[in-house]
């Protein structure tokens, strides 16, 4: 993803058909060391392994959603500015979505398997909250960061004890995404209205659920 040049509306359409490829069926590369290599893998019994490994493929189908969204949204944000804050945002979600992809590896599982319908929600979603203009479309990155930030909170609480390699991985995506949310407040962030965080609420339960099983 370029954000030294000025892109026109095909290399955008282009660039983001790249993104949505490496994403859904590539093997995404983190910039960053997996902030759980220096953790020792504990065995988990098989109950507490299908559940941390049903919770990270949520976290996974996040960073799917999140990768769309905002390469959704810069594909049409009209400041230059707001757009490179979004592409920014989008490679530490690519960092987040290779370690959870790592985890799932470790742990015998796979991602979701609806992952590209989950992509193509989250992009159409990121464009239309980008045509709305720019203080909305990083309204929308504050709000989008401050629920993941919360269920990020909530696995924390609820992985296995033992899990201390997911632990580890998952504190460090937390820090990242208030990061992110205070970046795009600083930016101009506007504050989304209601009903628009109780839908996004509660199209992220229904996620939830459906990603922990499939």
């Amino acid at each position: 993803m370029s954000t030294s040049r000025t892109l026109s509306p095909l290399d955008r359409l282009l660039d983001s058909a790249q993104n949505a490829l490496s994403t859904v069926a590539g093997s995404p590369r983190a910039e960053r060391a997996n902030p759980g290599e220096s953790t020792p893998d504990v065995v988990l019994d098989d109950t507490e392994r299908r559940h941390a490994a049903g919770l990270m493929r949520i976290n996974h189908v996040g960073e799917v959603c999140a990768q769309a969204l905002y390469i959704g949204q810069a594909a049409v944000a009209r400041d230059p500015a707001t757009r490179t804050h979004l592409l920014e945002a989008a490679q530490e979600e690519t960092d987040h979505l290779a370690w959870c992809a790592d985890r799932l590896r470790e742990l015998d599982s796979r991602p979701s398997l609806l992952n590209p319908v989950w992509y193509a929600g989250s992009y159409a979603i990121g464009v239309l909250a980008g045509l709305r203009g720019d203080g909305w479309n990083l309204g929308f990155v504050v709000e989008t960061e401050h629920q993941v930030e919360a269920h990020l909170e909530e696995h924390l609480h609820t992985l296995p004890e033992a899990d201390l390699r997911s632990r580890a991985i998952l504190r460090v995506m937390k820090d990242d995404e208030a990061r992110h949310a205070e970046h795009a407040e600083h930016a101009g962030a506007k504050v989304l209205p209601q009903p628009v965080p109780t839908l996004m609420a509660a199209a992220s339960t229904l996620m939830k659920a459906v990603a922990y099983r499939l």
